[in-house]
């Protein structure tokens, strides 16, 4: 998926596998968008493959394993769940290999250590998928607090390297995705999933773009202190949550416009209507002057005001500098609920 032979006017179907064609640039934004509104073991793995291509460069396949019906021993059958570059006929197939060591691994002899773990009726699917000419293989485990998930795999089909700043970067990504997998797979609720997700996939992104890692969990959680202040019910601030913990997302494509780029990414995930609204006008001022349509007051959808005091809390660290905005730039409410909240915590 997210690959084209040449180029179309056409927008890439997101959701199939293409089997040939350099891979086209994807950010951990879009992956995010993709895996919220497709949250079960195929969408992680498809999506984590797509976005680990692009880390590696150059022209590469890849499949997913994951490993079903695990004992006491931690035994159990590894099969295909998800491919990136490869067939789709590939999915289901039962398969031993070069990961049952569980650490990331470059195989310099490409897939031949795949051949050799598997009987040869196995190794008339792997033909027909074109696995037999990889000239280099980089193998990269999931496993999620002492549990194995499974791996994911990746073929080179150029004569290019895979370097080691390349493969710490895939690992990185791996260790970010196999506790949302862990999740899936142990088919909890939707809710809880998309909130390992969206934090995991924030923190790989703020890690490799932004200075300030960290950043995205402070603010919400000032944001969810300021509305539980206000009264706000679980699900509200369970929203709100993600609207905060999301809401500098659209940065990765720079600082102008983010917060309009950043709500794109939920348009098809109707679960977060309000954290979108919320991303979009988080520039919005209390006094009409903000971005990007100018809203005045309470006509400021509420979980964008509570989110602009938070991250203006968060950025200046001083509660009083955020109350000198209050009327200005910032609800004066909010501003109060955010005082009370850290006051009573720190009582």
């Amino acid at each position: 998926m997210f690959r084209r032979k040449a180029p179309s006017p056409a927008a890439p179907d997101p959701r199939r596998s293409r089997v040939s064609g350099p891979a086209e640039p994807l950010d951990p934004a879009r992956v995010l968008s993709e895996l919220l509104a497709r949250p079960n073991a195929e969408g992680v793995l498809e999506n984590a493959l797509a976005y680990a291509a692009t880390l590696l460069g150059g022209d590469v396949n890849g499949y997913a394993v994951v490993r079903r019906g695990q004992g006491i021993q931690g035994q159990g059958q590894d099969k295909v769940t998800a491919v990136f570059g490869y067939p789709r006929a590939l999915i289901g197939t039962a398969l031993n290999g070069p990961w049952s060591s569980m650490r990331p691994r470059v195989l310099p002899e490409g897939s031949q250590e795949l051949y050799a773990a598997n009987a040869p009726e196995i190794h008339k699917a792997l033909d027909a998928a074109g696995m037999r000419e990889a000239p280099l293989s980089l193998v990269v485990p999931l496993s999620d607090r002492g549990r194995t998930l499974g791996a994911l795999v990746f073929d080179r089909t150029d004569e290019g390297p895979i370097t080691p700043s390349q493969q710490e970067a895939v690992v990185r990504w791996a260790a970010a995705v196999a506790p949302v997998l862990g999740l899936v797979e142990a088919r909890d609720d939707w809710q809880r999933a998309a909130r390992q997700l969206a934090g995991s996939v924030v923190e790989a992104v703020e890690s490799r773009e932004f200075d300030s890692l960290g950043h995205a969990p402070a603010v919400a959680e000032a944001a969810v202190r300021a509305g539980r202040s206000m009264g706000l019910s679980g699900r509200e601030l369970e929203e709100l949550w993600f609207a905060a913990t999301l809401h500098d997302l659209g940065k990765i494509h720079g600082e102008n416009g983010h917060a309009l780029i950043g709500a794109n990414f939920l348009q098809n995930v109707p679960q977060l209507a309000e954290a979108q609204k919320a991303i979009r006008h988080h520039h919005e001022r209390w006094d009409g002057q903000g971005d990007p349509d100018r809203l005045v007051g309470e006509d400021i959808p509420l979980y964008a005001r509570i989110l602009a005091v938070a991250n203006a809390y968060v950025r200046t660290g001083d509660m009083e500098r955020v109350r000198a905005q209050a009327g200005k730039s910032l609800d004066p409410r909010v501003v109060e609920a955010l005082g009370k909240a850290l006051a009573k915590a720190a009582s």
